[in-house]
């Protein structure tokens, strides 16, 4: 992740703990995730429920860093529409443009 946006200036790396929130949303879309492919793997294949979960969670893991990094922009999203941080006057161009 970028430690700051080039085009607005918003600060990314946040005070230490600022994430934790982001684990809680990425525990849920990981799980929605693991029981989307368990479900999957139940209606086409004829494996024991532990296979199942076996598989779902093996299958899940590349797609954890993603979700993680989806979970910390849906993060950072929620707090600037809760909370809104203007960028500094010197971080931005009035133009939009690089």
């Amino acid at each position: 992740m970028w430690p700051q946006c080039p085009n607005r200036g918003l600060k990314f790396e946040r005070e230490a703990g600022y994430f934790l929130g982001a684990m809680y949303i990425s525990y849920g879309l990981g799980l929605i995730a693991i029981v989307g492919i368990g479900l999957l793997l139940w209606a086409f294949t004829h494996l024991t429920l532990m296979r199942i979960l076996f598989w779902a969670i093996l299958l899940f893991l590349p797609l954890a860093p993603a979700i993680t990094l989806f979970s910390r922009v849906l993060w950072i999203y929620l707090d600037q529409a809760i909370d809104p941080e203007l960028p500094a006057a010197g971080n931005r161009d009035p133009g939009g443009s690089n």
